[in-house]
């Protein structure tokens, strides 16, 4: 993992977000030399609608699995 002083961050900032966002690997900031941030680079959000659907199962008659008995006393 790379390091590097607070100073020569401010220096090169958005070159090093670029560096960070290009190789995935992330970049200690240190003050002093004891670490005080890391820069890192964001997850990926993969979300679209219905990403669950396949992992739920849907029950289109729920009476059915408990029994019609069952079922008016759990009411």
């Amino acid at each position: 993992m790379k390091t590097m002083a607070i100073t020569e961050f401010k220096m090169h900032a958005l070159q090093v977000i670029a560096e960070v966002a290009a190789t995935r690997e992330p970049v200690v900031v240190t003050k002093r030399g004891k670490p005080l941030a890391e820069i890192i680079p964001l997850a990926e959000k993969k979300s679209s609608p219905g990403k669950l659907a396949k992992a739920l199962v849907f029950e289109h008659d729920i009476v059915s699995p408990l029994g019609e008995e069952i079922w008016n006393v759990c009411r």
